[in-house]
């Protein structure tokens, strides 16, 4: 309406910067909170801002009699009264938020206010974008603000219903002077105090004078405005869905960083536009929806995150009183930075610098100041957030930005079916930001969602404090249930301070948690443990606790473990699982688990492969020696070779009477015929005398798998000599 009657920059800057005169006004908000409630005044107050646009109804009249100067007085009359009842009454918008917004979803909360409000705008500007179309008469904007004033004192009687905040014990009371005292005593809020002082600043000026800049740089007329603030409040609406869906997940601080890194992506088109588009309709039309679009995301989004900041970071009792300061300081930016911006464009109109040149200088000046933000927001108190870095990765993470999104789901779940398919999701998403909701569902009372949970937890890359303490707590108190998935989460991990409970674990009666319970200790490397896991593989009974057991013993790796595990050989008819498992941990410890495993699934295959398997793999051994020595004639006339190729030529006769006639002497005497510094001698010793043990010579698997073994040591020797 202001435009219409052709107000310079100066008086538009001057109802801009009415808008902050509101935040002036807090104090005499308190006052009044000495006699009355806070939501009583909240609701006078609302109604009472409504009534305070009547002067603007007259405005079409007197404008229509000529007396411009007086209508632009009514304009100004009807925006200074409206915000100044509109200020009493946002002594009250801090403490009811507050109490409304309490508990771990406070971020979301605060960002879904925000979002219907964006909504709300957003259609409101577009029936209005409708209504007004290219030219519309004065009176049409009367009619609109008689509807808006209806519909404010309504919503002003609807705001006396909300509940009043409870007092809070402890609650401080301040004076002006003293409320600014204490917050420039404390480092992060005087950090933050500065910060919102440069945003509100910023943000202020770039989403009113980009208004004035459609008008007076593209000509735009009032319908179009309209329209573009239709796309203004879609940035609004859009940043107010991202930040509620990443807020409670990433934490405030890097997402007051992102909107002001998008404010200023939004300005620099500014300064960079050239003089020749102005005439192109389209490009107009588009860079403007562009601009409206960037500027309302980025700044208002800011400013929507930067209370959440505020809300976070001031203690309640001492909210009612720095909500003042809050809004004070936010009030004296705006009002100043749109006073000067209305100013700084009048000056350089009257020296003769054009509206397309005047308006590049000032969003110059902008981003420099948003430059500035952007330095100090770094250094601001995190609140429990991530850091930039790790917020950015999240955000252009589709796993994480899924896991958000299960997680939310999961929060407003019902049943337990629901709950059980959603964390199954979540173990299929491994991500770090699902930690705190998993650990809520990891007390649940019913089994499976806890099952589900824990073992969403066994995906995480690493471990914090946090689900360390739960899992440890998890093995305490949940035997025969989730105490086993536990157990082997912290042994993954290596869980140093788990070592005693596992220990205790390891002994148990529930054989799924010991099994894991050892594999654990034997990841952790807890090697003073490991003669009492080869006590229990000989004592228990339970073939899978031995199972457990003996995969422990691989994971040490020690030549000492392997008479144990011969032994288990030795002790009547052990199920043939049970003997696929103890071979190949054997191999696990002798070095050869990879390699000999696809020969033990072709022997299970096919019992009778037995001979074949061993003596295919000496002759490949032999010819792979002779290959790598340059031939057997070369091998054979150098006697730094002899020793080697005698072995070579040696090991598939041995092989063969082992494997084929279960006689092992010869094989005895190539194992200790190899040099010292090629194998481990115990090693050597036990796999020497174990070919001559007729009680294992039974066993297809062993007898394979020292033949495989034999084999790879010749390989090693081949490499060490190899010219």
């Amino acid at each position: 309406m202001a435009m219409r009657l052709n107000a310079s920059s100066t008086v538009i800057g001057t109802i801009n910067a009415l808008v902050y005169v509101a935040f002036f006004f807090l104090p005499l908000g308190k006052m009044l909170t000495k006699r009355f409630s806070i939501v009583r005044i909240y609701s006078s107050a609302w109604v009472l801002r409504a009534l305070g646009m009547t002067p603007l109804l007259f405005v079409p009249m007197y404008a229509a009699r000529g007396q411009t100067d007086f209508a632009l007085f009514l304009v100004l009359l009807g925006v200074l009264i409206f915000h100044t009842t509109r200020g009493i009454g946002m002594i009250a918008n801090n403490p009811v938020l507050s109490a409304l917004a309490s508990g771990p979803g406070r971020g979301s909360y605060m960002t879904q206010i925000q979002i219907i409000n964006s909504a709300v705008g957003m259609f409101a500007s577009f029936a209005i974008a409708i209504a007004l179309g290219r030219s519309p008469p004065l009176f049409l904007y009367a009619v609109l603000f008689g509807a808006g004033i209806a519909g404010g004192v309504f919503s002003g009687i609807l705001v006396g219903k909300i509940p009043e905040p409870p007092a809070e014990e402890g609650e401080k009371s301040v004076s002006f002077v003293g409320i600014f005292k204490e917050a420039f005593s404390q480092q992060a809020v005087r950090s933050f105090t500065i910060v919102l002082m440069l945003v509100a600043l910023v943000s202020g000026v770039a989403r009113a004078f980009v208004t004035v800049y459609a008008r007076e740089v593209f000509d735009q007329n009032d319908g179009m405005v309209s329209l573009y603030s239709v796309f203004g409040g879609l940035g609004n609406l859009m940043s107010g869905l991202l930040i509620k869906f990443l807020v409670d997940r990433i934490g405030v601080k890097p997402i007051y960083i992102c909107c002001s890194i998008l404010g200023l992506a939004g300005m620099i088109p500014i300064v960079l536009f050239p003089s020749s588009g102005i005439d192109n309709t389209t490009s107009v039309v588009l860079f403007l929806t562009f601009l409206f679009f960037i500027l309302n995301f980025g700044f208002l989004g800011a400013e929507g995150i930067a209370q959440t900041y505020f809300l976070a970071l001031i203690p309640r009792e001492l909210m009612l009183d720095m909500g003042i300061l809050y809004f004070f300081v936010f009030g004296v930016a705006g009002a100043g930075g749109s006073f000067a911006a209305g100013l700084f464009l009048d000056m350089f109109t009257a020296l003769g610098v054009s509206h397309f040149l005047a308006f590049k200088f000032l969003f110059g000046l902008l981003i420099v100041i948003t430059v500035i933000i952007l330095s100090l927001q770094r250094k601001l108190s995190p609140l429990g957030s991530l850091p930039f870095k790790g917020a950015l990765e999240v955000m252009f993470s589709y796993r994480d930005l899924k896991a958000i999104t299960l997680l939310d789901r999961l929060d407003k779940s019902r049943g337990a079916e629901e709950e059980e398919a959603l964390l199954e999701a979540l173990h299929n998403t491994p991500s770090r930001l699902s930690v705190k909701g998993l650990l809520d569902r990891a007390r649940s009372p019913r089994l499976s969602i806890r099952s589900e949970s824990v073992r969403a937890l066994e995906t995480l890359d690493t471990l914090g404090e946090d689900v360390e303490k739960a899992l440890i707590f998890d093995i305490a108190n949940n035997p025969y249930t989730t105490a086993y998935i536990s157990a082997r989460i912290l042994g993954n991990h290596q869980c140093f301070s788990a070592v005693p409970l596992l220990r205790e674990a390891a002994l148990s009666g529930d054989y799924m948690l010991a099994g894991e319970a050892m594999i654990a200790l034997a990841r952790i490397r807890d090697d003073a443990f490991r003669p009492r896991i080869e006590e229990i593989i000989s004592s228990t009974e339970n073939p899978r606790l031995k199972i457990m057991g003996v995969e422990a013993l691989e994971i040490y790796k020690s030549p000492n473990s392997i008479p144990l595990l011969m032994d288990i050989f030795r002790q009547k008819d052990p199920p043939p699982y049970l003997g696929d498992e103890i071979v190949l941990a054997m191999a696990g410890i002798l070095g050869t688990g990879k390699e000999f495993y696809p020969i033990l699934v072709r022997y299970l295959e096919n019992h009778s492969l037995a001979p074949t398997l061993a003596a295919d793999e000496a002759e490949a051994a032999a010819e792979y020696y002779a290959a790598a020595l340059g031939g057997w004639k070369t091998a054979g006339r150098k006697s730094q070779y002899k020793k080697g190729t005698a072995q070579a030529r040696a090991l598939q006769g041995a092989a063969e009477a082992y494997i084929r006639d279960k006689n092992g002497a010869p094989l005895s005497r190539w194992i200790m015929a190899l040099p010292d510094d090629l194998e481990n001698n115990t090693i050597q010793i036990i796999l020497s005398e174990a070919v001559l043990d007729d009680d294992l010579a039974a066993y297809n698997r062993l007898r394979l798998l020292i033949c495989h073994w034999a084999s790879w040591k010749l390989r090693e020797w081949a490499d060490r000599n190899k010219p």
